[in-house]
């Protein structure tokens, strides 16, 4: 995972894999994606076109694959650790590997690598297990699961905020014919690049959001202000939302007559 810039893909359809490494033939792409998509044609997909993956895997899914881990435990080719947290002295992260395993009994042939692992705090213990190609050490086990949870980070911060933080997508975004849902998204995905950048770069605007509260909230107050008032620009109608301003009566334009 250190050769140079990586790329976490969240619910690649590998499919395209050849359109991907022809418009990119370079780049290194790692694919982190749920426990549905760690199947052989998936897997194989991705190992033709050179895209490394790190999957999420289930017992209830791959039993055959849990007893050669468990096989490999009791002859002791398992390896296991354990890391205290530098941040937080009270959490133990602990880590099980095993390298070169068949991926299920129909695809023996199929060799991945196996990683589990135990977040652990007095509080509570979460647990999680990924099948990945990248050659699983002591060394790069951390590495490999900050890799393999990112993909929640990922479907977190990108599509449950397109979803329910005001932007409405899977809604709107499946109506009209021919290209319109198309531009639709396009537009949607427009103004999300435009906020994540302000997000990014913008101290204002990053204060005004965590004034608001929520980022539907702050679309909510946005759009209230645009109804009634003109902004020369969006500093202003930012400092607006973050600072306060002062309500007059309604300047009434009766007609003429």
């Amino acid at each position: 995972m250190a050769n140079g810039t990586i790329l976490f893909a969240l619910n690649v359809q590998v499919i395209n894999g050849q359109t991907l490494r022809k418009d990119h033939p370079h780049l290194p792409v790692i694919i982190t994606e749920d426990a549905l998509s760690s199947n052989a044609p998936h897997i194989r997909e991705a190992e033709k076109y050179n895209l490394h993956y790190i999957l999420g895997v289930k017992k209830g899914d791959h039993p055959f694959l849990f007893r050669k881990v468990e096989e490999a435990q009791e002859n002791g080719e398992a390896v296991q650790f354990e890391l205290v947290d530098n941040d937080n002295p009270q959490k133990t992260h602990r880590f099980l590997l095993v390298n070169h395993l068949p991926l299920n009994e129909s695809n023996q042939d199929l060799l991945i690598n196996f990683l589990e692992y135990w977040e652990i705090t007095s509080e509570k213990t979460q647990h999680f297990s990924w099948v990945t190609d990248f050659t699983i050490t002591k060394g790069n086990s951390y590495e490999l699961m900050r890799g393999g949870r990112a993909r929640w980070k990922i479907e977190n911060e990108t599509f449950n905020t397109l979803k329910n933080q005001g932007y409405h997508f899977g809604h709107n975004y499946g109506l009209g014919k021919k290209n319109l849902s198309v531009v639709f998204v396009m537009l949607m995905m427009l103004a999300f690049l435009v906020d994540q950048t302000q997000q990014l770069c913008c101290p204002l605007f990053r204060a005004t959001w965590h004034k608001m509260g929520s980022k539907r909230e702050l679309w909510d107050r946005m759009r209230s202000l645009f109804r009634d008032f003109a902004f020369k620009s969006m500093r202003m109608l930012y400092e607006a939302l973050f600072y306060g301003m002062k309500f007059q009566p309604p300047i009434i334009l009766y007609d003429d007559d």
